[in-house]
């Protein structure tokens, strides 16, 4: 079942957020040294708590039997637009069709809320995660290498049909 977060489930999520992110960073060797921003080593909870209470997003989480097992947040952006953040599912739950729901469900919430595109930024080296993501409707879109991480930002996109 989906529902949105709320703010006393903010620590179970930024354990989630983590547990999830590690996986990645494992597989593409990165770590605290060389990719201090990187999400799985960056979420805290003073920083879900910014996230929840000054910028007003919505989170929602993925629950099987009262466990928090999958979570994504929206941030409503200028021009009617929207970015997806950490949508991410526990490693043991993946490969179950959970993520799908929480893309599906970020989609009929940024209509619902009258936003025109769902923007995303990924590793652009995770090639599976792409492929993913344009399995589902989004569509490369660039990429920006930043000094302070290994590995190539991708952006992508996927527009809101009305």
């Amino acid at each position: 079942m989906i529902k949105q977060i709320e703010q006393d489930e903010l620590e179970k999520c930024v354990k989630l957020i983590r547990e999830s992110f590690l996986t990645v960073a494992k597989d593409f060797a990165f770590t605290e040294e060389n990719a201090p921003r990187f999400t799985a080593f960056v979420t805290t909870y003073s920083r879900l708590e910014q996230q929840f209470n000054d910028e007003h997003r919505f989170m929602f989480g993925y629950f099987i039997d009262n466990e928090l097992v999958g979570y994504y947040s929206l941030l409503w952006q200028d021009n009617d637009l929207c970015e997806l953040n950490n949508l991410c599912v526990l490693p043991e739950y993946r490969h179950k069709n959970i993520g799908h729901e929480l893309l599906e469900h970020a989609y009929h919430q940024a209509k619902e809320n009258g936003r025109t595109a769902i923007n995303i930024s990924i590793v652009e080296e995770n090639t599976v995660l792409r492929k993913w993501y344009e399995d589902n409707g989004y569509e490369h879109i660039g990429t920006k290498k930043f000094n302070f991480f290994p590995f190539t930002c991708g952006y992508m996109k996927r527009k809101i049909s009305r």
